[in-house]
């Protein structure tokens, strides 16, 4: 089975050099500016964060892949818009999650359903990314599901919980929440580590 995952950025080798390449990588622009697709209502109310990630997947048969990019994200609550980008700023794909739809539109003009935005990202990027938690998360909370050992800072943020399958790190808060989140996972296939370092 071929796992590489799509040309967003294969320059990564190993997890260690996660820091080291979202050093590097562009953050793309606020979704709200040049938005047409959201009113200014929704704009006004929206939760919004730019940044960047890498993700490294160590498969157990020994292969290894990893990706880089930057991303935006506004959320509005009744809608979700998730901007993908590669190391140079330009976005590559725009997720939209309204309820009981995702879908994503890429670069080239062409788009794709799925039945959540996880299951959407996964076909994006080759490896999953939980966009249903970082709803949550994001802001520096655990959500509604259950999540167990919780762990707080010494300001009484959310520090470390394990929450559908992801171990979660979170830190370098700012007024929004963290600016730092660490994310790893390990199915029966594979280990995932993801990190995401918020820019604004």
């Amino acid at each position: 089975m071929n796992h590489s995952l799509p040309t967003l950025c294969r320059a990564l080798a190993a997890a260690g050099l996660l820091a080291l390449v979202l050093a590097g990588c562009a953050t793309p622009q606020r979704i709200t500016q040049g938005s047409s697709a959201l009113g200014t209502d929704s704009q006004r109310a929206a939760f919004e964060r730019t940044g960047r990630f890498a993700l490294n997947v160590a498969y157990s048969n020994g292969q290894r892949d990893a990706l880089q990019g930057g991303f935006a994200w506004l959320d509005t609550g009744q809608r979700l818009v998730l901007d993908l980008a590669n190391p140079m700023g330009s976005t590559l794909a725009r997720i939209e999650v309204t309820a009981g739809s995702a879908v994503v539109t890429r670069s080239d003009g062409s788009t794709e359903e799925a039945a959540n935005a996880d299951a959407l990202v996964e076909k994006v990027l080759g490896s999953p990314l939980p966009v249903s938690g970082l709803r949550d998360w994001l802001r520096g909370r655990v959500g509604s599901g259950q999540a167990q050992n919780l762990e707080k800072d010494e300001q009484g943020n959310v520090a470390g919980f394990v929450q559908d399958g992801w171990r979660v790190r979170l830190s370098r808060y700012d007024a929004q929440g963290p600016a730092l989140l660490q994310m790893n996972r390990n199915d029966s296939s594979r280990s995932i580590s993801a990190r995401m370092v918020i820019d604004g």
